[in-house]
């Protein structure tokens, strides 16, 4: 009988600040080398800014390098602008180019010079390689660290060559098939490898059917090709069909990670790599700023009330029901544009469906609104005894949830197409609509009506 696996602990917390309040450091190494590096670097991040630093000093001489590239770029920037220069060199040594490239940018132009000056001539052709790409490029992810071999030798060379290697990278399924220029031709299955005979040719059992990822390509573009194909590694190539190297499924895993977490922090104008314990006066810089954002859209919503101000006088109802009305628009234009947002991201919409997104959503908002506007126009009118504002805030709620469903699916590809993020700025444009044009409609309309 199989047994479940047992539940994995979680992080030490508690552990490591008992014995920072017992001054017991000597305890705290063993606990970090324990721990998988990003385990290790999650409970770093865990920790106030304060103590951080304190096991850090512990820490960096032994398994610090192997725990900076899973930190989040504002803790590991904290942490690598105490270091001194040959601190950091010695950090960065033994790590895969991949990491190496992403931290190499991190780090003062005199260690950056040092530490490619400590590389092998093989090693620092790689780490060009990779930093010839942006980050978010298909080429900035990729590992150079990959096994090739021809499609006109055996398969026995190719497994005495494996056995001289001893090793292979981290999470191969496939080996790489080029010529004898290096232009890609395709993959060899390990599985298809160990199971032929040892005098077929690679070619006869290589598949040339598996596409190369340019170097060029974005990395949205390449989270959507592994999600669809369910690769568990790709080829990357230049322009020219030669191999540079290869994306791995691990790597995807975290940008899936890092981009749920941008859209879901962005929606509150926060950086997904913020460091939780940092100083109060750090943290609320950001943060001012998107509050101030946010200020100056509810200073737009009061102007507009303010336009109506002996409106408001004559039926004290209205500022009773005003929040309603800029409420459920506010809501039904958030599902929308999360909604288009989320279709975006797994590349849904197009020139020629876009039309069709937005004619529906606009349906679903008068259909709503219509449903919604029955329900508050008679809740409206038991409550008040008026029929007439019954029908004032019944109009009102049909016409803001078909605005905010028509604003909801147009803002996130306006952004877009200027540059600007749609998670970040979406949702603050998306509320001051849906204030402004639900307290001006109904308003409006109970000036004209009503009043």
């Amino acid at each position: 009988m199989v047994e479940k696996a047992e539940k994995r602990e979680q992080l030490p917390l508690d552990t490591v600040h008992q014995a920072i309040q017992n001054e017991d450091l000597s305890s705290l190494e063993p606990i970090f080398e324990t721990l998988h590096p990003a385990e290790a670097a999650l409970l770093l991040e865990s920790i106030p800014s304060t103590e951080r630093q304190i096991i850090w000093e512990l820490l960096y001489a032994k398994i610090g390098g192997e725990i900076l590239p899973h930190l989040n770029d504002s803790v590991r920037a904290d942490l690598i602008e105490q270091m001194e220069n040959d601190q950091l060199v010695a950090a960065t040594e033994g790590l895969d180019t991949d990491d190496l490239a992403d931290l190499i940018q991190e780090m003062p132009e005199s260690v950056t010079q040092q530490i490619i000056e400590s590389l092998d001539e093989q090693n620092r052709k790689r780490l060009e390689a990779v930093l010839t790409y942006p980050e978010d490029s298909a080429g900035g992810l990729m590992n150079v660290d990959t096994v090739t071999v021809r499609a006109d030798i055996e398969v026995d060379v190719v497994m005495r060559y494996l056995r001289r290697l001893g090793t292979l990278p981290e999470t191969t399924d496939n080996l790489m098939v080029v010529d004898r220029e290096g232009l890609y031709l395709g993959t060899l299955s390990l599985i298809k490898l160990l199971t032929s005979k040892t005098d077929t040719e690679i070619s006869e059992i290589m598949d040339p059917s598996t596409e190369a990822i340019s170097a060029d390509s974005d990395e949205t573009d390449v989270v959507r090709l592994f999600e669809h194909r369910d690769w568990v590694s790709a080829p990357v190539v230049d322009q020219t069909g030669k191999l540079l190297g290869r994306i791995t499924i691990d790597d995807i895993v975290d940008l899936i990670r890092d981009q749920g977490d941008h859209g879901f922090m962005g929606m509150a104008g926060l950086n997904e790599e913020d460091d939780v314990f940092a100083p109060a006066l750090k943290s609320s810089k950001r943060r001012t700023i998107w509050l101030g954002v946010n200020l100056l859209t509810a200073l737009l919503a009061s102007w507009v009330i303010g336009q109506f101000g002996a409106t408001i006088e004559e039926m004290v109802a209205l500022a009773i029901l005003m929040p309603v009305v800029a409420s459920m628009g506010g809501i039904a234009g958030s599902q929308t544009l999360t909604l288009v947002i989320r279709a975006m991201a797994l590349g849904q919409i197009s020139r020629r469906n876009a039309r069709t997104l937005l004619i529906k959503e606009i349906a679903v908002g008068l259909i709503n609104g219509s449903i919604w506007a029955l329900v508050i126009g008679l809740i409206t009118y038991f409550w008040f005894g008026n029929g007439a504002l019954g029908y004032v805030i019944a109009a009102a709620m049909i016409i803001n949830l078909s605005v905010a469903a028509f604003f909801g699916a147009i803002i996130p590809p306006l952004l877009k197409q200027v540059g600007a993020d749609p998670a970040l700025a979406g949702g603050v444009i998306l509320t001051t609509v849906t204030d402004v044009i639900g307290f001006f409609v109904f308003l409006g309309l109970a000036a004209i009506f009503l009043v």
